[in-house]
């Protein structure tokens, strides 16, 4: 993968992680149920629901942050490289995620 190919693949994903945070900015919102009308399960499933989206927002935002940094080591030239030994990551594993920013063997704990 080459680096206009990573910077244009993080950009694009990116902007789709802005369109699931807005579409799911509702999920997150504080549960609001009226105790007389609605039945304690249906409060527990929506807290729950809630509980599920917030997750999820904080799975973004990590994937965000990760994206973020692979765009500053694409900046400065050290995109493709382990931040751990220095290595160059394999072609193939930069292709399934531009944002890894160490090798296999780093990443398994095996250096």
């Amino acid at each position: 993968m080459t680096e206009d190919a990573a910077r244009k693949a993080l950009e694009a994903r990116l902007a789709e992680l802005d369109q699931l945070q807005a579409m799911s900015a509702e999920g997150r919102a504080p549960v609001t149920l009226q105790q007389d009308s609605v039945g304690r399960l249906s409060r527990i499933d929506a807290m729950q629901q809630q509980a599920m989206a917030q997750a999820e927002q904080r799975r973004r935002e990590a994937e965000r942050t990760r994206i973020a940094a692979a765009l500053a080591r694409l900046d400065e030239g050290e995109w493709g490289w382990c931040v751990t030994c220095g290595e160059q990551i394999a072609e193939g594993r930069l292709s399934g995620d531009p944002s890894l920013a160490t090798c296999v063997q780093c990443a398994g704990g095996r250096r």
